[in-house]
């Protein structure tokens, strides 16, 4: 069975504008939700050193508008959301996928529009409502901003936020129309979206997020559907998992498995190389996570990257980097593009980081690994009836990992004597073993975590260096796969995961069963395929610090604090990033020194952002916080610190 495939020809579609530089103007955007359609975050303002960052204060901030509900079962979440700006103007999402426009000087907030998204019922996620981005598109001399949510596609004027006439009904496209989707309707629970569109010349692409874990009857399928940014029109779908016998990959479900199978969902964002007309997808895991007795065989396209032609869908490259996943590793990032020199020789390469803490590196056009990627043999010994793993799985030999990988008694948190012979006593009682360690019955370890390793914030390039640099979480977590018991409407499958964990993979009181560091930011040469270096980030959690086993020891400066989430925004100067606490970080780019940092608000998980204003001021925005109170923070050289006890009230 071929684990990677190429279709040859060439779409090219012309790109929607430049990509903004340092010397473009005055003003230098943030157009899409990582800066690029390739996934860089990075800008090439300078205006920010490591001379001057320490001058850095307040601007402003705003508070984003939603509201629990107990109406709609709805409540907001972690705030996310990566804003754009275009045109003077400031464009950021909300938690339930509803949109604000803000002056980007002042922080002043123009108008609002409510998707409606929390009014369809409950959402049966269990990490609730949250949104990441949106995407623009220029029809002529207007700015279009598209958000996708649960309640469908929405194409809004930037300029006064009200729907645009003639895209779809009223402003809208129904994300199910045509599709295998239409059972959301049934559902509307299940299914939401949180990533922004990509958007390609004049078509918008849209994926989409499945709840995880778990199986309906005939199960809803990841599909990627595509529609004219003009009129919404349908353009063409694709779907994750083969929907016929004769399609691509159908041959990798044994017994026509394919046909009671769902998710392998695109919940992350996706990257486009313009010139070439091509899109990259980041494709997850099929239904159920964690038990795959009822979908024998690799399960093309899960847990793979999928390149397709933009102008009509067409396949032309995929690689698979989970073959039968069994252990939540979604490819759950935006694929980064960028251009390498290997050997001497010039590459225009993807690259996808992972949960499971992997960096793969192709040629973005052919498909074709840039440095060997080897089918080693891993465990398949599993207690777990009908469960048939795959023999072997796929192994970069460049780069090397960006987070440790399985568990042995060796890895027992170490902080004291005492602490690690707990640790080493807990761990004994679950099975312990390498990366892709089979799931059991009794449970099983599994490092990275089912959440990474990498997750949603990505990686992020600097294309003056060829330096790519990831954030990496660095938890275990434990499933044990138990038998349906009928209790829950949406399982179908004979054997889930089971939601309440038999043991704890914490001490009592939250100390992990492993050694810290629990979060880094990892830099790569991807010239060389090296790590250039790795730091820790974030001082670690209060539980941790606080805890009465660790009362009088010394513990590190920078524990790293474990989040999903809290990417790094690369400048021509410096790298920033939250640090998954409530501060905000400043580095050196070539050594991973901490050059800076100042307190935030509330908890970030989010991705920064840079622009510089029509004032000629650079900015950074990041947002934070959750609920009610979450909201973005702007900042810029000589304004005023933040308060010593900050508490937001809306706009500052």
């Amino acid at each position: 069975m071929n684990r990677r495939g190429f279709f040859a020809s060439v779409a090219a579609l012309a790109t929607a504008w430049p990509r903004a530089g340092a010397a473009a103007g005055r003003e230098v955007e943030w157009r899409y939700y990582a800066g690029d359609q390739g996934g860089s975050k990075y800008s090439a303002l300078d205006q920010i050193d490591a001379r001057n960052v320490s001058k850095l204060g307040v601007a402003w901030r705003w508070t984003q508008f939603d509201q629990p509900s107990a109406e709609y079962k709805s409540q907001p979440t972690l705030f996310e959301s990566v804003p754009l700006v275009i045109d003077g103007l400031l464009f950021t999402s909300t938690a339930y996928a509803n949109v604000a426009a803000l002056d980007a000087v002042t922080g002043k907030e123009l108008w609002r529009f409510e998707t409606g998204a929390n009014k369809l019922g409950e959402l049966v996620v269990a990490s609730g409502y949250k949104h990441r981005g949106l995407a623009a598109w220029r029809d002529g001399g207007k700015l279009r901003i598209f958000a996708a949510s649960r309640s469908g596609l929405f194409s809004l004027d930037a300029r006064t936020g009200q729907p645009t006439p003639g895209f779809g009904i009223g402003g809208r496209v129904a994300l199910d129309d045509g599709t295998s989707l239409a059972k959301a309707l049934a559902n509307p629970t299940y299914e939401y979206r949180s990533s922004p569109p990509l958007v390609v010349g004049d078509i918008v692409i849209v994926g989409g997020s499945i709840f995880d874990h778990e199986s309906l009857d005939k199960p809803n399928v990841g599909a990627v559907q595509a529609f004219d940014a003009r009129t919404g029109k349908p353009l063409w779908v694709f779907q994750t998992i083969p929907q016929a016998a004769d399609a691509a990959g159908a041959e990798t479900w044994e017994n026509g498995s394919w046909a009671g199978t769902g998710h392998a969902n695109v919940w992350a964002p996706m990257s486009a190389d313009e010139a070439r007309g091509l899109i990259y997808l980041p494709v997850s895991t099929p239904t159920n996570d964690f038990y795959g007795g009822g979908r024998p065989g690799a399960g093309l396209f899960g847990e793979s990257l999928v390149c397709l032609e933009a102008a009509t869908g067409k396949l032309r490259w995929w690689f698979q980097f989970v073959h039968h996943g069994v252990w939540d590793y979604d490819t759950p990032a935006q694929p980064n593009l960028l251009t390498i020199k290997v050997g001497g020789r010039r590459i225009d390469a993807v690259a996808q980081v992972t949960k499971q803490g992997f960096t793969y590196v192709f040629d973005r056009v052919t498909g074709a690994p840039v440095w060997p990627i080897v089918e080693r043999p891993v465990p398949t010994d599993t207690d777990i009836p009908g469960e048939h793993l795959s023999p072997t799985q796929p192994f970069p030999s460049r780069p090397p990992p960006f987070v440790p990988q399985g568990v042995t008694l060796e890895d027992a948190n170490d902080l004291t004597p005492q602490i690690k012979a707990l640790a080493q006593a807990q761990l004994q009682t679950f099975r312990m073993g390498p990366v892709f360690n089979p799931q059991s019955l009794g449970g099983s370890l599994q490092r990275p975590s089912n959440v990474g390793g990498g997750n949603w914030s990505g990686a992020s390039v600097d294309p003056e260096s060829g330096y790519l640099y990831v954030r990496g979480t660095n938890t275990i977590s434990v499933t044990a796969v138990g038998a349906n018991t009928g209790g829950d409407k949406y399982v179908s499958a004979p054997w889930h995961a089971a939601f309440g964990r038999p043991r704890s993979t914490t001490l009592p009181g939250g100390l992990p069963l492993i050694k810290p560091p629990y979060s880094t930011i990892t830099a790569y040469d991807l010239n060389t395929g090296d790590i250039a270096w790795q730091v820790p980030i974030g001082e670690g959690a209060t539980a941790i610090r606080k805890h009465p086993l660790l009362k009088g020891v010394a513990l590190p400066a920078r524990l790293g604090t474990a989040i999903n989430g809290g990417g790094v925004l690369v400048t021509r100067t410096l790298l920033f990033a939250g640090g998954g606490d409530s501060w905000f970080y400043a580095f050196d780019k070539k050594t991973g020194a901490e050059v800076w940092r100042t307190p935030l608000p509330f908890k970030n998980v989010s991705n920064p952002m840079t622009f510089r204003a029509r004032d000629g001021a650079q900015v950074i925005v990041i947002a934070n916080g959750a609920g009610v109170d979450a909201g973005l923070v702007a900042f810029r050289l000589g304004a005023p610190p933040l308060p010593q006890d900050p508490k937001p009230a809306g706009q500052t």
